[in-house]
C-alpha cells in the first residue's frame, strides 16, 4: 500500500508538470518585478572552484507577481523597502533599490491584502526583504528552510507575522502545485539552502518559464557549474542545477536566472505582463 500511495503521489507530480492548462482555465499573467540591485565586489565567492578570483559583478533582484484569474501568487520580496531611492554597502556588497513592490502593484492596480500567496525560493535577505508588507497571505516556503529559521532571529526577522503564530503558513517538502491546476509549480532545488525552491510558470502564449531562485546566480555558472561556496550542500546544488536543465530542455521552456540582468530584460518590462 506504501509502495502504492507513492507511486501515485509520483504520477500527481508528474502531471502537473506535464499536463497543459485547460482551455477553460482562467487568464493567467506574469509581472517581473524590480526589487534592487546588488553589486557584488568578491564574485570569488560565488563558486569553490575559484573561478572568479578578482573579479566583481552587477546583479538585478527581481521577484515576480502571478495571476490566475483573481488569485494572485508574489514569487521572492527582494530587498527591504526601506532602501527604495537609496543605496547600501554592506559585506562587500553595495545594493539599491528603486521602488518598493508595493508601489509598483499600485501601477497595475493590485493592492498587498490581494495577495493568496507568498512564495519564497529561499530564507536569505534579498528574496525576503519586503515579505512582512504581506502579512494576509499564504507562505509557502520550503519546509527545511523554515526549520532553519528556528532559533536564528537574522534570518527571520522578515518571516515575524508567520513566526509569531500566524496560521496561513505551508511549508512545502517536495514539488508544490501552487493553484492546483499545473500552471505554476514550485520546484524542490536544494543545495543553495536546504529547502530551496524554484518555480514553474506555464503561460498559454509565452509558454512555459522556469524562475530559478538562486540555483544559479548568473549565466556564466550555467556552463561552469559554479557552485558559491556559501551553499549548503554542493551535491544537491548540481543535482538541481540538472534537475532544471532537464525541465528546461523538456518543455522548452524560457530559463530565468533571477539574479542575471539578461535573463530578467527576456520577459516583457513592468508594467507589461508575459501572458
Amino acid at each position: 500500500m506504501k509502495r502504492a500511495l507513492g507511486a501515485a503521489a509520483a504520477w500527481l507530480t508528474l502531471a502537473a508538470l506535464q499536463a497543459p492548462a485547460e482551455s477553460s482555465s482562467p487568464a493567467l499573467s506574469l509581472w517581473r518585478l524590480d526589487c534592487g540591485e546588488i553589486h557584488i565586489t568578491n564574485l570569488d565567492e560565488y563558486s569553490d572552484t575559484y573561478l572568479y578570483v578578482g573579479q566583481q559583478k552587477t546583479l538585478t533582484d527581481s521577484c515576480y507577481l502571478i495571476r490566475n484569474g483573481d488569485r494572485y501568487l508574489l514569487w521572492d520580496a527582494g530587498l527591504p523597502a526601506e532602501l527604495a531611492g537609496r543605496a547600501k554597502e554592506e559585506s562587500g556588497m553595495r545594493m539599491s533599490l528603486r521602488q518598493s513592490i508595493g508601489d509598483q502593484l499600485a501601477q497595475i492596480g493590485v493592492e498587498p491584502g490581494q495577495i493568496e500567496f507568498v512564495g519564497i525560493s529561499h530564507y536569505h535577505f534579498d528574496h525576503t526583504g519586503q515579505l512582512s508588507e504581506f502579512p494576509n497571505a499564504t507562505l509557502l516556503i520550503g519546509r527545511l528552510d523554515w526549520e532553519a529559521l528556528s532559533g536564528r532571529p537574522d534570518r527571520a526577522q522578515p518571516f515575524s507575522p508567520w513566526v509569531d503564530g500566524g496560521d496561513k503558513l505551508q511549508t512545502v517538502q517536495k514539488d508544490h502545485d501552487v493553484f492546483g491546476d499545473g500552471r505554476a509549480v514550485m520546484l524542490a532545488t536544494p543545495g543553495h539552502t536546504p529547502g530551496h525552491h524554484s518555480l514553474l510558470v506555464r503561460l498559454s502564449e509565452t509558454g512555459s518559464v522556469l524562475l530559478s531562485g538562486d540555483v544559479y546566480h548568473f549565466s556564466e555558472n550555467v556552463e561552469n557549474r559554479g557552485v558559491p561556496g556559501f551553499n549548503t550542500d554542493r551535491a544537491a546544488t548540481l543535482a538541481s542545477m540538472d534537475r532544471l536543465g532537464r525541465i528546461a530542455e523538456n518543455l522548452g521552456a524560457k530559463f530565468i536566472i533571477q539574479h542575471e540582468p539578461t535573463d530578467v530584460a527576456e520577459l516583457p518590462q513592468f508594467p507589461q505582463a508575459a501572458h
